[in-house]
């Protein structure tokens, strides 16, 4: 069995689902450390951690201003674990995720990235289809939603600080530029729970325009995107229509 390793949290006024994201990593992964790389939350994050702090005692927290590259950036210099993991605040990890992902571990493994589904999804033919795009996806994209990593691959890792956004897949790129794989697996898996801001027409707007650049230069990933705006777009309308008069 793996030793326990660090876990690596990155949040900001992330209250919402905070509690139960790190209550999902003690139960599924044997933790060395947690992590918290903090944006200087105004809403109750800090009590929160505090109150995780009193009941085991190992949690490190970190508050800085900066972009998600130099959160990461932190986070990984602080990692004392031959394997470490990201896993952000809005996710709910699947039993024995650890487990499942040492089953995965090879020498030529760099990190193991288990599947995100949103927590929205419900119709099964539509999930279905949704984890096949995802992992395609992921395998041009990355993603830190719920990842292992192996340390030495990224320890002299320099994530540019303009990238709030796709960071993620240059840590993937810097992993397979060692020469080690980076895997996108069904299982383990995490439950991503979006904030209701995401399901709007705005913020969606918002999320096409800040991933055009990106899309631009890997055209093979235009479809699945489009598959993504797709959901989003019958989710906005079905939460329209859900609520009362």
């Amino acid at each position: 069995m793996m030793e326990p390793i660090d876990v690596a949290i990155l949040t900001m006024n992330s209250d919402g689902m905070l509690k139960e994201c790190i209550n999902s990593v003690y139960m599924n992964v044997p933790v060395n450390n947690l992590i918290i790389v903090d944006g200087f939350s105004t809403d109750s994050t800090q009590s929160i951690v505090e109150g995780f702090q009193q009941q085991y005692g190992n949690i490190i927290f970190i508050q800085q201003k900066g972009t998600r590259a130099s959160a990461r950036q932190k986070a990984i210099q602080l990692v004392k674990s031959n394997w470490f993991m990201f896993v952000d605040s809005d996710v709910i990890l699947s039993k024995n995720w650890l487990a499942q992902a040492e089953k995965l571990v090879r020498d030529n493994v760099g990190a193991i990235w288990g599947i995100e589904i949103w927590s929205v999804l419900r119709e099964k033919s539509i999930l279905a289809l949704f984890e096949r795009v995802t992992l395609k996806i992921f395998a041009r994209r990355g993603g830190t939603h719920d990842m292992l990593i192996r340390r030495e691959t990224i320890e002299d890792i320099k994530i540019p600080f303009q990238l709030h956004t796709y960071e993620d897949a240059y840590i993937k790129s810097w992993i397979e530029k060692k020469g080690f794989s980076v895997l996108g697996v069904y299982q383990p898996y995490c439950i991503h729970f979006r904030a209701d801001s995401v399901w709007t027409a705005r913020k969606h707007i918002e999320l096409v325009v800040s991933d055009l650049k990106f899309v631009s230069r890997r055209p093979a990933i235009l479809l699945p995107y489009l598959f993504y705006s797709a959901v989003i777009v019958y989710q906005i309308t079905l939460n329209k229509f859900k609520r009362p008069a």
